[in-house]
């Protein structure tokens, strides 16, 4: 970019992409925090569980220098609502086609068929293309069950998901949405 006085200064984008899912964390979290002021519902975004080798105690405070992934985590967020067991994930994808299925370990695949299994909501909250939509746990179970692709394409996701909109008050608003796959209301709008 040329400045006047002949300074001439370049501009560098970084991309860091170990915290891609960090933003849409932080508006699912917003939600949550207003369903939990409005009493609304119970949910809670679920700590990494790690276990600690080595603790680091200068100037009074502890530092972990040292630690290991405890055990493999399920999905990243879960709790009450309605009476029911809720639990979800979320996930960010650059492609512009698909959601590579890759995104969602084994684990966590065999940790939905559980929760459906045992009657709970579970779903995935997916960002493709700008647009956030959420995925009902059998839809995707469906698709993994009955498709050999390592993706699944942006049209399943467009025609099965709900597409979330951003809500000033509530953040990202998607009890509205988990009030159909949950059975609490028959429509879809």
């Amino acid at each position: 970019m040329n400045y006047p006085n002949k300074i001439n200064k370049e501009y560098h984008k970084t991309i860091n992409y170990a915290n891609r899912g960090m933003d849409l964390e932080a508006i699912i979290n917003e939600a949550n925090e207003y369903y939990l002021e409005k009493d609304i519902a119970l949910i809670y975004k679920k700590p990494t569980p790690i276990g600690v080798v080595k603790v680091n105690y200068d100037n009074n405070k502890q530092t972990i220098e040292k630690a290991y992934f405890a055990t493999q985590s399920t999905l990243d967020y879960n709790g009450l609502y309605k009476g029911k067991y809720i639990e979800f994930d979320a996930k960010n994808t650059e492609s512009r086609t698909s959601f590579p299925l890759s995104n969602v370990h084994a684990h966590q695949i065999k940790h939905i068929r559980n929760v459906i299994r045992h009657g709970g909501i579970v779903f995935l909250i997916i960002r493709i293309n700008g647009l956030i939509y959420l995925l009902n746990g059998p839809d995707f179970i469906s698709y993994i069950d009955e498709n050999t692709r390592k993706s699944i394409p942006y049209e399943y996701i467009k025609q099965n998901g709900y597409e979330l909109e951003y809500n000033y008050n509530k953040g990202l608003d998607y009890l509205k949405y988990v009030n159909v796959i949950g059975g609490f209301i028959n429509e879809k709008n």
